[in-house]
C-alpha cells in the first residue's frame, strides 16, 4: 500500500461514459443520498475512478471534515492528486479496497468512517484505454490488471493455466455457459504457438470456437469479465472488504456498494443481509448473545439508475445500489 495525504502532493456491457469532471457517474445523486454526508465527518471513496462521486462528497464536507480516496490503479492515484491533491481535507492511497482494514489500522480509521463508497467493475477510463487491455473492442495488449505493477496479466496466464482452470474461472467468474469450449480453443491455440497476446486475437478466438452471441452482447463479454476478476482477485477482495465493513463504520455511519453484475451483487446483498439480523437461535433463548445481535441495518432495497440516466449513460443499466448502516 502506498499511501499520500494529499497535503504531500500539490486516476455488463461496454461502454465510455466517464466523467472527466463534465459527466457525474452511475447513480450520482442516489449515492449521496444514500450517505448523508455530514460536513464534519470521515468519508472514505475505495475505488475513485475518475473522481466523480468524490466530488459530490467534497461539496458537502465543511473545512473539517475528511476524505480518503483509494484506488489500486496507478493511473487512478494519478488523477486523484491532479485533482485533489491541493486539497488538505483528502488523503490519497493507492491500494485495494481489500486492504481497508491494514489502512484504517494505520491511519485511526476503525470504527470512525461516517460513509464508506465502493464502486465495482472496471471504470470506464479504463476501458477506453486499449493499451490496459480491458476492451474485446478496442484491440491492445491482453493485460487487464487494474494496478499493472502486480501479478501477472491476462496474457501471462492464459499462456501456462491448465485447461480445468481456465474452464473454472469462465464458467465461475464469468458465468459463461460455454466455457469448455473457450478453455478448450484456448489450450489448442496455446499448442499450436498461438497463444493470444492481444484483446483482438482472444476475441477473435472466443467467436471462432462458435460461442453463441447473446442478445445485444458480443461472444467474449463473459470470458473477458471472468478473466479480469480472476487476475485482480476482485471477488476477494470483495469478500475481505465486507467482512470488514462493521469495524471500519462509526455508529450510524453507512456503507454503498454499486455493483454491475450479478456475481458481485449476491455478494453484497448477501453480507448486508447477514449481519442485519439475528439468524437462529437456540429454542428458549430469551436474547440474542452479542455474537448474533445485528451490526447493520439496511437503508432501503435494491435501488437502479432511472429511464433518463439509463438512456443517457448504458453503464447505469445494469447499476445496482445496496446501502445499509451501522448499528450503535
Amino acid at each position: 500500500m502506498r499511501l499520500s495525504p494529499a497535503s504531500w502532493n500539490p486516476w455488463p456491457c461496454e461502454a465510455s461514459t466517464m466523467d472527466s469532471g463534465l459527466h457525474r457517474p452511475v447513480l450520482y445523486d442516489d449515492v449521496l443520498q444514500a450517505l448523508a454526508v455530514r460536513a464534519d465527518g470521515c468519508y472514505v471513496d475505495a475505488t475513485f475512478g475518475r473522481g466523480g462521486h468524490a466530488a459530490g462528497i467534497l461539496e458537502r464536507l465543511g473545512a473539517n471534515g475528511r476524505l480518503w480516496l483509494l484506488d489500486r490503479d496507478p493511473a487512478a492515484v494519478a488523477a486523484a492528486r491532479q485533482r485533489f491533491g491541493a486539497d488538505p481535507r483528502c488523503h490519497i492511497a493507492q491500494a485495494s479496497f481489500g486492504e481497508l482494514s491494514e489502512l484504517a489500522r494505520e491511519e485511526g480509521l476503525a470504527r470512525a468512517v461516517d460513509g464508506l463508497l465502493l464502486d465495482l467493475g472496471v471504470s470506464s477510463p479504463q476501458l477506453d484505454d486499449a493499451e490496459r487491455g480491458f476492451s474485446f473492442l478496442r484491440d491492445g495488449p491482453l493485460d487487464m490488471r487494474m494496478d499493472p505493477a502486480s501479478g501477472p496479466s491476462a496474457a501471462e496466464w492464459l499462456a501456462q493455466a491448465p485447461e480445468s482452470e481456465i474452464r473454472r474461472v469462465l464458467r465461475v467468474y464469468g458465468e459463461e455457459p460455454q466455457a469448455g469450449r473457450i478453455a478448450r480453443a484456448v489450450t489448442e491455440a496455446r499448442r499450436q504457438g498461438r497463444a493470444p497476446q492481444r484483446t483482438a486475437a482472444l476475441a477473435r478466438l472466443i467467436e471462432a470456437a462458435g460461442v453463441r452471441r447473446e442478445p445485444g452482447r458480443h461472444p467474449a463479454t463473459r470470458a473477458f469479465q471472468g478473466i479480469r476478476i480472476h487476475i485482480n482477485g476482485e471477488l476477494d477482495a470483495l469478500d475481505r472488504l465486507l467482512a470488514a465493513v462493521p469495524a471500519l463504520l462509526a455508529p450510524g455511519g453507512r456503507v454503498a456498494v454499486i455493483s454491475f453484475h450479478s456475481l458481485e451483487d449476491r455478494r453484497v446483498k448477501r453480507a448486508l443481509r447477514d449481519r442485519s439480523r439475528v439468524g437462529d437461535l437456540p429454542p428458549g433463548a430469551p436474547l440474542p448473545p452479542p455474537e448474533r445481535r445485528p451490526s447493520l441495518r439496511l437503508v432501503g432495497g435494491a435501488r437502479h439508475a432511472g429511464e433518463a440516466e439509463r438512456a443517457a449513460n448504458p453503464r447505469a443499466r445494469s447499476a445496482v445500489l445496496r446501502v445499509a448502516e451501522r448499528l450503535p
